[in-house]
């Protein structure tokens, strides 16, 4: 009788989203509350959930599918969740506590967890719609780009932030002939500066991808299928495939159709609640202080915070400070804070482009505030903690510049 009670005694939490942001509030919550609530997990992905960061490693032969799933099935069910994969929500009443899926079966719920996630940008060009236009966001996504192959195949990316490099030196190492385009002067313009951008795009166009900046597409042209691509300077660049890989919007159209307040995304609080009560978001479909985070650092956060928080802890999000720290197109590149430091502070810059490597730290009042690392990353992480604490580093910046372990700098 008493497990029985026990039974009947737990909430049942709902989490609509089954990716990187879910998985890890589960796993957060499973641990911290193992027994407060039944969990229902409902994705539409046909699959479990995967590390998105991976993508490129898996188009470029690096890596399968397989290598990339973040928990394998045994451990959902260890962990006591159900999950549904390949279902889709298509409703949710809030005044009932209630959501419909797409194969016409209803869920109760007494707390709702969204973890949507976005989609991907394509632009409204002429031409987007053409058989051989493509987006890099998800495992059928590379499918479709593995079945380019050889010198033979022409692929144009189109955006140049870090999807557009990672879909970019995943077709290149496939030998793919790429050409990037990028609207703007530089790479990464969001994680990097102009010097630091100018070094990744040599080491980028090293590995075989052909760089063009200041390249803004208005046509996609062909006969039946994609053959080339117009650009407003007048150039022309031929190609077999195009890859928009020019940024994501949150996925927040199951959240306006129920009546939670919505701007970019899903509006949230430093609870991660949401409009309605009992009601949250995490992850990329969030609009946390009119900021939604497309990184998974950020995502991970909100999910930490969220898990306590639904476990009974004390907890509040109060943001992220943004960083970057990936194998891009196969280079080491890190980036955290202000890392232009333009008003008031101190730019210390250490740069050989020759070997590839690029160094900057941006302080404040004796306070570590940004930071850029291209080629060597070392002390990447103890940087990033200092960022975030705001410790006075006035006597360690030698140290950190030079890629010194913490304890070595002590």
């Amino acid at each position: 009788m008493t497990g029985l009670q026990d039974c009947r005694s737990r909430e049942k939490l709902v989490v609509v989203g089954a990716g990187m942001a879910a998985t890890r509030f589960v796993e957060e919550l499973t641990k911290r509350a193992p027994d407060r609530y039944d969990i229902l997990v409902i994705g539409d992905e046909p699959r479990l959930a995967y590390n998105r960061v991976l993508l490129s490693s898996v188009l470029a032969g690096e890596l399968s599918v397989d290598d990339i799933e973040l928990k394998p099935r045994q451990w959902w069910r260890a962990a006591g969740v159900e999950l549904l994969s390949g279902c889709k929500v298509v409703n949710i009443g809030a005044a009932a506590r209630r959501l419909l899926l797409d194969n016409g079966r209803s869920v109760d719920y007494s707390k709702l967890v969204l973890a949507t996630g976005s989609r991907a940008v394509r632009l409204p060009i002429g031409g987007a719609d053409l058989p051989g236009v493509h987006v890099f966001r998800d495992v059928e996504d590379v499918d479709a780009l593995s079945r380019l192959e050889g010198e033979s195949a022409r692929a144009l990316v189109i955006g140049g932030g870090l999807l557009g490099l990672e879909a970019a030196y995943g077709l290149a190492k496939r030998g793919v002939d790429v050409t990037l385009a990028h609207v703007m002067d530089r790479l990464m313009e969001r994680q990097l500066d102009a010097a630091g951008a100018d070094i990744l795009r040599r080491l980028v166009e090293e590995k075989g991808v052909r760089v063009l900046l200041n390249a803004n597409a208005t046509r996609i042209s062909g006969s039946g299928r994609v053959e080339n691509v117009e650009f407003a300077d007048g150039r022309t660049v031929p190609a077999d495939a195009v890859v928009f890989a020019v940024g994501i919007h949150a996925n927040a159209d199951l959240a306006r159709q129920a009546g939670l307040d919505v701007g970019r995304g899903v509006i949230v609080d430093d609870g991660l609640e949401t409009s309605e009560s009992g009601v949250f978001a995490i992850g990329e479909c969030a609009d946390h202080r009119g900021v939604c985070y497309g990184l998974v650092e950020p995502a991970y956060e909100q999910g930490r915070v969220l898990a306590m928080r639904l476990a009974g802890e004390d907890a509040s999000y109060g943001g992220s400070v943004v960083s970057t720290n990936l194998k891009v197109s196969g280079v080491r590149v890190f980036s955290a804070g202000d890392y232009l430091g333009e008003v008031d502070a101190r730019r210390i810059v250490c740069k050989d482009p020759r070997m590839g490597i690029y160094r900057k730290l941006v302080m404040r009042d004796d306070r570590l505030v940004g930071a850029i690392l291209i080629g060597d990353t070392r002390g990447a992480a103890d940087i990033l903690d200092l960022i975030r604490s705001g410790a006075d580093v006035s006597s360690m910046c030698d140290e950190l510049m030079f890629g010194a372990p913490m304890q070595e700098a002590a």
